[in-house]
């Protein structure tokens, strides 16, 4: 029996382990559905007034403001599945009670990105947010195409000499002039526990059958 032991103590440890984190990842799971639970539930709540004082910790806060762009706008390479590249429109916006901020108005297709969109005054329903859209990969923006690729709210508003504050446009009342509302969703927030979850449940019955295997081939050998 000595000779099953020590590949019997591996095998039940290494389970025991990989089962451990398969657990580990399903409360994760848990975890992560009821955040983002919680974050629908923020986006969704009824808008209030922009703000007198404003920081990241608002991020999802649904808001109204009435303002007038100035025609200075920022143009964020982006996509849909319906009308493929685009870009999304984040324009400088003076409020009625004249904070100049940012709203994100929303998608025009390729073609439309060099229409003239001059001032315009707009009614915007939207979510105050810090969208965290770049990586490691993504390239510097093309300043003088004036192209970027991914919204970073103190660059956006270092450019546009606004305050750092994004209001990404769920509906808008007045001319919108061609962009189209891209509300703030949770489809973009990555919840993977679940699969990572079942890759260690089937790595540790990879580990159970490798070690039923070992012990075979040790028995095979004693006769």
């Amino acid at each position: 029996m000595r000779r099953y032991l020590f590949p019997l103590i591996l095998g039940i440890v290494g389970c025991a382990v990989l089962i451990q984190l398969g657990l580990w990842q399903l409360a994760r799971a848990d975890w992560k559905e009821g955040m983002l639970d919680q974050i629908t539930s923020g986006i969704q709540a009824d808008p209030v007034p922009l703000p007198d004082a404003i920081d990241p910790s608002m991020k999802y806060l649904p808001v109204t403001v009435s303002g007038t762009t100035t025609g200075a706008e920022i143009d964020v390479l982006s996509h849909t599945r319906e009308q493929g590249a685009g870009y999304q429109i984040v324009s400088r916006f003076v409020t009625d009670d004249g904070r100049a901020i940012l709203v994100d108005r929303g998608f025009v297709p390729q073609e439309a990105r060099r229409l003239e969109r001059p001032p315009v005054r707009l009614d915007v329903t939207g979510n105050l947010h810090w969208p965290q859209d770049a990586s490691s990969s993504t390239p510097a923006p093309n300043l003088d195409e004036n192209i970027w690729f991914a919204r970073d709210v103190d660059a956006m508003a270092a450019s546009l000499d606004t305050l750092p504050v994004l209001v990404v446009a769920s509906a808008i009342q007045g001319d919108n002039q061609g962009a189209r509302p891209m509300p703030v969703a949770i489809e973009g927030i990555p919840n993977n526990h679940l699969s990572y979850a079942v890759q260690w449940f089937l790595i540790a019955a990879t580990w159970a059958v490798m070690t039923l295997a070992l012990i075979w081939r040790i028995r095979q050998r004693s006769y």
